[in-house]
């Protein structure tokens, strides 16, 4: 947990550029600039050293393979670690472990040491560092701004990398040629720098959770059961991969289009691709605008049609204006459909599981764009690429259906801030927080005229559960007194019980509110029960009872 943003008072959005009045947010946002501009160098660097050091196209390839590898393989344990430690730690680890990866692979440069496998080595460290420090900056975002600017806040995080995928690439290319790729890997060391001390100097306050950390492949688990059982967050992640896996041709197959549809050169897929840049940069300060006015799930369903004409229109165009024009309006499109996706997944997430909830939509994101690229490639081989780039716009088209089959979630402002339960539960036994499984049964006595409705409400609550840890969730009923309900569930241990009691948010006990309305009696009974209890019980009679031994079973 941390302290909120400086600025609270405001109600509504004030602008694209509104959250740039909150310092810390500046302060990182600004610094954030260089460090993409350095990433971009990085690649431009890397690939050029490796034409000097491998003849073979696989390599020279192999350079991009190495620097994404560890965005699809280090950023789910990464929103793991960013939820159960400091994030502001986290994203200061993973700063200092890109520059001081990068200053190290100049430093073996200006030796005259690179081989192509050191150097691919070298590529998959600085991007492991990024992918650790990724997650923490996303997920620190509304802490570093009030709730209001919060859209805005996540497209000026787009703005700030398409500005630097729009000019990186070709600045790159200058300092490389002006110096050489030495001179670019010392330069991406150098640009990381100011983002660690706006990181550094951030006053984050920091509240360690009363409970020892989970450990990293449940806390995985954890964050992907919660999306899993969050109607908002599951439908954003479905609907940005199929957006991805459908829209990739304009990434994926763009150096065709300007080699064989419009007969030109490297510099033709350079102006292609900063007309697409262009399009995201404008496009991501229209954000909060259209959020606000014309909603983000019509929106959407526009952007899919749109983006689906600007295919097709290239598929078709031999001309060099058309094609920048659809590839602007991709550009524009792109970014907007993946920023309001993202705020469905910012604003649905409590603060505990944020970062896993947007590694997992980053995960998305970079399968779908990943996959589908190849699989339009393979269609392109088999077919032709003006007929590729046609039935990917069909196909982009026919995701707007999506807005009727899974709808993303009406916008409700909900409270998803934690909040304390209040008590301790009694506790006899000498429970450890590895002691379990756990059962809890939860005996509601229901009005036998209100039992229809009562199910309904327990659907809700059965989410709820399993979102923040339950397990093995049921609802039964008792055939000899119909008002009589059981609601039960399981936790792996007594520590993750703990740790389920510490997950409910407000909006989760709205719905136990709703749920506990139709309980007749003062208080619904709570059985917590310890399943297969071994070493609760004495094997002998002249054993020790454990239940005598002085344990600290409840942490403080």
């Amino acid at each position: 947990m941390a302290q909120g943003a400086d600025t609270t008072t405001a109600q509504a959005p004030e602008g694209a550029f509104a959250p740039l009045r909150e310092r810390a947010f500046r302060n990182i946002w600004s610094a954030s600039v260089l460090s993409n501009f350095s990433q971009l160098f990085l690649g431009v660097g890397a690939a050029w050293e490796m034409t000097r050091l491998s003849s073979s196209p696989s390599m020279v390839a192999l350079v991009q393979t190495a620097m994404m590898l560890p965005l699809m393989l280090v950023t789910l344990p990464a929103g793991a670690i960013a939820d159960m430690f400091d994030r502001r730690r986290i994203a200061i680890t993973g700063l200092c472990f890109s520059a001081l990866s990068a200053a190290a692979l100049a430093t073996v440069a200006f030796l005259g040491l690179t081989t192509p496998w050191l150097l691919l080595g070298f590529c998959v460290l600085i991007g492991a560092g990024v992918a650790l420090f990724s997650p923490s900056w996303q997920a620190s975002i509304p802490e570093q701004v009030s709730r209001q600017n919060l859209p805005a806040a996540i497209a000026l995080g787009t703005i700030s990398y398409n500005v630097a995928r729009s000019f990186g690439p070709a600045l790159g290319g200058l300092i490389v040629l002006a110096a050489g790729a030495k001179a670019v890997f010392t330069l991406t060391a150098v640009l990381y720098t100011p983002l660690l001390i706006a990181f550094i100097l951030w006053k984050r306050r920091h509240i360690p959770s009363r409970l020892p950390p989970e450990r990293i492949d449940r806390a995985i688990v954890g964050g992907a059961r919660y999306a899993l059982h969050s109607p908002a967050i599951r439908t954003a992640l479905v609907r940005v991969l199929i957006f991805g896996l459908t829209t990739a041709t304009s990434s994926g197959l763009a150096p065709l289009v300007a080699k064989q549809l419009l007969r030109g050169d490297a510099a033709t897929f350079g102006i292609l691709l900063g007309a697409q840049g262009v399009g995201a940069v404008l496009g991501a300060l229209f954000v909060s605008a259209i959020r606000e006015k014309i909603g983000a799930e019509r929106a959407i369903r526009l952007f899919a049609i749109g983006t689906g004409l600007a295919l097709i229109a290239i598929g078709f165009s031999q001309s060099l204006v058309t094609s920048c024009i659809a590839f602007f309006v991709i550009g524009a499109c792109n970014i907007l459909t993946v920023a309001l996706l993202n705020v469905s997944v910012q604003m649905s997430a409590p603060r505990w599981v944020t970062a896993r909830a947007l590694s997992l939509f980053s995960s998305a994101i970079t399968v779908g764009v990943g996959v589908g690229a190849w699989a339009w490639g393979e269609f392109a081989a088999s077919h032709s690429v003006a007929m590729a780039f046609t039935v990917s716009g069909l196909a982009a088209m026919a995701t707007a259906v999506l807005g009727f089959l899974l709808p993303m979630e009406r916008e409700v402002e909900s409270d998803n801030s934690t909040v304390e339960i209040g008590y301790e539960p009694e506790v006899a036994m000498a429970l450890k927080l590895r002691s379990g499984p756990v059962v809890i049964e939860v005996e509601y006595d229901v009005e036998p005229e209100q039992a229809r409705d009562f199910y309904g409400v327990m659907m809700q609550m059965r989410n709820v559960r399993k979102r923040i840890g339950g397990f093995d969730w049921s609802i039964s009923r008792d055939i000899e007194n119909p008002a009589i309900w059981i609601e039960r569930y399981h936790c792996p241990t007594w520590g993750d019980y703990l740790r389920m009691r510490d997950r409910y948010s407000q909006a989760d006990f709205v719905v136990q509110g709703h749920a506990d309305a139709y309980h007749r009696g003062e208080g619904r009974r709570v059985r917590r029960m310890l399943e297969r209890p071994f070493g609760s019980v004495r094997w002998k009679a002249e054993s020790l009872d454990p239940l005598q031994e002085t344990v600290n079973y409840i942490v403080p």
